[in-house]
C-alpha cells in the first residue's frame, strides 16, 4: 500500500509540476523578452533566453516615455484605495455588531450591488464627478473603487465572529465606538485587512478602463494606462511593451507571495470556503 502511495504521489506531483511550469512560461518569457535586443527580440526562431541581456528598454520607459509619473500615479491610487479598507471594515463592524432598524435589508442593498456590472454605473459614475470637478484628478480615479459591496460581505463575516461580550465590557469600561473599533475590531481582524489590503493593492494597480476614462490629461495616467498606449506612443518593440508588461506584473507576483498565506487564513476564517 505504501508503494502505491509513493508512485501515486510521484505521479501526481509530477502532473502538476509540468502544470506548474506551463502556467509559468508566459511569465518566463516576459521578463526573457524584456532584457533582449530588438534584434533578437524580432529574429527568427526566437531564443528562450537572451544573449545579450540589457536594461535598455527599462531606462527608455522611465526616461524618454515618463513611466516614473505613471508609477507614482499608480501608487496615489493604491495608496487611496488602501484607505478605503478602513472606511469598509467600519461598514462591516456596523452590520456585524449593530442592532438598527432597515439594517436587513439595507445589508440586502449592499449585496445587490455585487451584481450590477461596474460598466453599468460608469456613466453616471462620471456625471456625479463631473458636477463636483473631480473628472482628470487621481482622486476622481480612485473614489468609484473606495468601496465594494464584496468588501462590506466579508467584514461583516469576520466581524460577526468576534464576541459581543468582549465588545460589551468594553463599554461598560467606558470605551467609545472609535476607541473600541481601533483598539479591539481592528486588531482582531488582521487576517482579513490582510486579504482586504492585497485585493485593493491589486484592483488599484491593475485598474485601466475608469483611468482611460476619467482622466483626459496622460499626466493623470496610471501604470496600467501608460502600458497599454505603448503601440500608439512608438513604434512596434516587442521588447519595450515586454518592458512595461513585466513593470506592471512583477510587483502584483511579489505582493501575493509575500501575503499568500494571509490571503487563504483570511477566507478561511472569513467562513468563505
Amino acid at each position: 500500500m505504501r508503494a502505491d502511495s509513493r508512485a501515486t504521489t510521484a505521479v501526481v506531483g509530477a502532473v502538476l509540476g509540468v502544470g506548474a511550469l506551463i502556467t509559468a512560461f508566459p511569465f518566463f518569457w516576459m521578463v526573457s523578452g524584456s532584457v533582449k535586443p530588438r534584434s533578437e527580440a524580432t529574429g527568427h526562431p526566437p531564443g528562450l533566453l537572451p544573449h545579450e541581456p540589457t536594461p535598455e528598454y527599462f531606462a527608455q520607459l522611465f526616461g524618454r516615455l515618463d513611466f516614473a509619473a505613471h508609477l507614482l500615479n499608480t501608487c496615489v491610487l493604491v495608496l487611496i484605495g488602501m484607505a478605503g479598507v478602513v472606511i469598509t471594515a467600519m461598514a462591516g463592524y456596523g452590520f456585524a455588531k449593530f442592532r438598527f432598524r432597515g439594517r436587513g435589508p439595507l445589508f440586502f442593498l449592499v449585496l445587490a450591488t455585487m451584481m450590477v456590472p461596474v460598466q453599468a454605473t460608469m456613466i453616471p459614475t462620471y456625471l456625479l464627478l463631473n458636477g463636483v470637478r473631480l473628472t482628470d484628478t487621481l482622486l476622481g480615479a480612485a473614489l468609484p473603487t473606495l468601496v465594494s459591496g464584496f468588501s462590506v460581505f466579508l467584514f461583516r463575516q469576520f466581524i460577526s465572529t468576534v464576541p459581543t461580550e468582549m465588545i460589551e465590557a468594553a463599554r461598560v469600561d467606558g470605551a467609545g465606538e472609535a476607541r473600541i473599533f481601533c483598539r479591539i475590531v481592528l486588531p482582531v481582524c488582521r487576517p482579513i485587512m490582510a486579504v482586504q489590503l492585497v485585493l485593493a493593492f491589486i484592483g488599484s494597480w491593475n485598474s485601466l478602463l475608469w483611468p482611460l476614462i476619467i482622466a483626459d490629461d496622460q499626466r493623470h495616467y496610471p501604470l496600467s494606462v501608460g502600458v497599454s498606449l505603448l503601440n500608439r506612443q512608438i513604434a512596434t518593440n516587442p521588447s519595450l511593451q515586454m518592458a512595461g508588461a513585466t513593470l506592471m506584473v512583477v510587483p502584483v507576483l511579489i505582493v501575493f507571495v509575500f501575503f499568500q498565506r494571509s490571503i487563504v487564513r483570511g477566507f478561511t476564517l472569513s467562513g468563505l470556503r
